[in-house]
């Protein structure tokens, strides 16, 4: 099954029309998306976009051969016209199933939000998932509250909003839908991602890549999918966005362990407050622990692990080897030793862990010498803590004004 992709951006293209913002000042050139249309082997048209026979051309192909036109979602703004040659576009009831005479049969898949999504299977046994913008399959859960639909086996190839909604495509894993081998693309591609090299850098965290526009894919061939880093270290400054970078990271996975490190704090309401917003940011199917032992969670299997955040890990460590202390000789002879080797156990299960691991930390050090010694050894603990770990992961982003820099 050869599928072209006409466009690749949202339904009101990128750059947006009159829009002002960054993103759209720089999408320009090769990084300018027509609105996502899709058509498969010169006889499916998936989406009626504006200027499709132009893109069609430009990719080298004709909509002439086009036998079907079906829409997956409400088109707003003026009526799209329908060149020449072209049957009418329309949309499919849900659980409908059409049988082209070309051999490709396409079935109509329930959406969470207004919009159709297709399963296409070619004559070959291809198969294609092609899903609205904003949508996610019905009756798919990613947290086991009810039983997945099942799917006879992963899709060849899933191109949905992997940006817009995350959930969607960890719905997918978790029901069986998406497999390793599964190649996702991401469509409907708005001005939300800067494009170039931080758009490549989001998708393959989540195990996902996007393609210019008038690129033509075999659906089933093989392709490297991204590789999703195992072990990613994010640090930065106070209210930098790292935690929110964490959590992007892991948006398309199902069953994510949330490992805070923090716990509670009596009659603190300004950490209340700061407790419950990331929980209420957080999907439905992550699990939440409250610990710091996080030596035996590392050594488990188990689905992947957000660590928030280290510092206060070491803060933990610290009192438990009372670090705090003034009195340098103690801290010399006994406590340095001990945070030491607690700090290098858990670089050492970093290492080893055969689990996903996102953990956040933060940067300290780059202002003003703290006053007190205390403050001093906490700062300079955390530096050797962060390297310690840095070591071992494949990924260590730094996160500056909600800006990810790639360190490794």
């Amino acid at each position: 099954m050869e599928l072209t992709l006409l466009g690749t951006g949202a339904p009101a293209g990128l750059p947006r029309p009159h829009c002002p913002c960054a993103a759209c000042a720089t999408a320009r050139g090769a990084s300018a998306r027509a609105a996502t249309a899709l058509l498969v082997d010169g006889v499916l048209l998936l989406d009626l976009t504006p200027g499709a026979p132009l893109a069609a051309a430009r990719a080298g192909h004709s909509l002439a051969g086009v036998r079907q036109v079906l829409l997956t979602h409400p088109h707003d703004g003026p009526a799209v016209e329908l060149p020449a040659g072209l049957p009418t576009a329309g949309r499919v009831a849900d659980g409908r199933v059409l049988t082209l005479l070309g051999g490709h049969r396409v079935r109509a898949v329930a959406m969470d939000a207004p919009g159709t999504g297709y399963e296409v299977t070619a004559s070959g046994g291809q198969r294609l998932l092609y899903l609205p913008p904003g949508g996610a399959p019905a009756g798919v859960t990613d947290n086991g509250g009810s039983a997945p639909a099942p799917v006879p086996a992963p899709y060849d190839m899933v191109a949905a909003d992997v940006v817009g909604r995350p959930d969607a495509v960890a719905r997918l894993r978790a029901a069986g839908a998406i497999g390793p081998t599964t190649d996702v693309l991401a469509v409907h591609l708005d001005h939300d991602v800067p494009p170039g090299a931080e758009l490549d850098r989001r998708l393959a965290a989540a195990g996902a890549r996007a393609v210019p526009d008038g690129t033509t894919l075999t659906v089933g061939a093989y392709h490297p999918v991204p590789e999703v880093p195992r072990r990613t270290l994010v640090t930065g400054g106070a209210r930098s966005g790292k935690s929110w970078e964490a959590e992007r990271r892991l948006a398309a996975f199902p069953e994510v362990l949330y490992v805070a490190t923090g716990g509670g704090r009596d009659g603190d309401p300004e950490w209340d407050a700061r407790v419950r917003l990331h929980r209420e940011r957080r999907p439905s199917s992550w699990r939440t622990t409250e610990s710091c032992d996080l030596v035996p969670l590392l050594a488990r299997d188990g689905p992947p692990l957000l660590i928030d955040c280290l510092s206060l890990w070491l803060t933990d460590a610290m009192d438990r080897a009372d670090a705090w202390s003034t009195d340098a000789a103690a801290w010399a002879t006994g406590g340095q030793k001990a945070l030491r080797e607690r700090t290098a156990e858990l670089a050492r299960a970093v290492r080893e862990t055969r689990r996903t691991v996102v953990a956040v930390t933060n940067e300290v050090g780059g202002g003003v010498v703290p006053a007190t010694l205390s403050g001093r050894r906490f700062r300079d603990e955390l530096g050797r803590l962060n390297a310690a770990v840095a070591a071992e992961c494949e990924h260590v982003l730094l996160v500056v004004a909600g800006q990810a820099l790639p360190l490794r």
